[in-house]
């Protein structure tokens, strides 16, 4: 069993760095949105403040290195590379799914990352699914214990399960478990999904159970259907996973959706955030700080120093975004209006809609 959960996890990361696995059509939904620049911004570019708040944390930038891997040889060398990376930083980081873990102690220490990154913002991860398949409260306490997580991430994945054959798909009365959670653990839970995105119904029922902040992981980025294909042994598999190519909400519409139905939360943003300017968007549009995963894995395969570039690259072409919308800091970036750029019938002008940041 545990040497069947390393091999998929292998595979997850060897297809995820070597195959073709974004949507096939549907993008994030940040292009749909333009800020308006500013010639006259009247603040310097060195007093721009890109600090924010998270889970009673202060972040350097609103950024996390968004939840991956672990359980395997590669994945602790990829793992202390990422958090060596956000230490210097002043970022935040989510593990993998620690359920391999959970399960097999000898596997802890490639996910344990303390040492190199002791000031980090640190989100523990399990899939909620596990509640239902003899996970309780311990588990959930064990998992934020192995790695001395500031916060546990219970990650909702139902159409991935369904997709593998050896996925847990027992999502009945779920969440009753996971206000239990919410309720006994010491650390705050954040429910977060793996790409699809979060719905209003689902963030209002997420809020009532207790959850103390939602990651939408919304379409756009990288596509677990089409992971899945990849690892697929049969016709029948493969072809099932295709037809959800383009499935799921695409991340500015999980953000907007989830802004309205839970506004007391904070809401993070991830899937398909490729740069600094789509921060500052998602920021402008109601999140607190934003997830990327695709891109870090790619530079932690290389090395620490190309995560850290990577890094200084988003924070940089954020600071430059707010800078040249005049926004001081965040509190200004979610008050700044956005223009919604609407697809020009053939023949027609593009015409601009404002829209008024939440």
């Amino acid at each position: 069993m545990q040497e069947h959960h390393q091999d998929r996890k292998s595979e997850h990361i060897r297809i995820n760095l070597e195959e073709d696995v974004a949507f096939r059509r549907l993008s994030a939904g940040f292009e749909r949105y333009r800020f308006v620049h500013s010639a006259l911004p009247d603040i310097d570019l060195k007093d721009i403040d890109t600090t924010t708040d998270l889970l009673d944390r202060q972040l350097a930038a609103p950024l996390l290195i968004s939840a991956m891997t672990g359980g395997t040889p590669e994945a602790s060398v990829i793992n202390r590379r990422l958090a060596e990376a956000a230490q210097e930083a002043g970022i935040g980081m989510g593990l993998g799914s620690q359920r391999a873990a959970v399960e097999d102690r000898a596997l802890e220490h490639t996910y344990q990352v303390r040492k190199v990154a002791p000031d980090i913002l640190l989100l523990a991860n399990l899939g909620a699914v596990q509640l239902n398949c003899g996970y309780d409260v311990d588990e959930c306490r064990r998992a934020v214990e192995m790695v001395e997580a500031d916060a546990l991430v219970l990650h909702l994945n139902p159409l991935q399960e369904a997709l593998q054959p050896e996925g847990d798909t027992a999502f009945g009365g779920l969440l009753s478990r996971i206000e239990k959670v919410c309720r006994a653990l010491d650390v705050p839970v954040v429910a977060k999904e793996v790409g699809w995105g979060i719905s209003g119904d689902v963030a209002r029922l997420l809020a009532e159970a207790g959850v103390s902040a939602i990651d939408v992981a919304g379409s756009g980025g990288s596509s677990w259907s089409q992971v899945e294909k990849h690892r697929a042994r049969t016709q029948h598999q493969r072809d099932v996973a295709t037809g959800f190519a383009d499935w799921g909400i695409p991340t500015v519409d999980s953000l907007l959706m989830v802004r309205r139905a839970a506004p007391e939360l904070p809401v993070i943003a991830s899937g398909g955030i490729r740069s600094g300017i789509e921060i500052a968007k998602a920021i402008a549009l109601g999140a607190v700080a934003c997830g990327v995963a695709g891109p870090f894995l790619r530079a932690a395969a290389e090395s620490t120093g190309a995560v850290a570039e990577l890094v200084r690259v988003l924070i940089d072409q954020l600071r430059i975004a707010m800078f040249a919308t005049g926004a001081r800091d965040r509190t200004a970036l979610m008050a700044l209006p956005l223009w919604e750029a609407r697809t020009p019938e053939a023949g027609k002008a593009d015409t601009r809609e404002r829209v008024d940041g939440p």
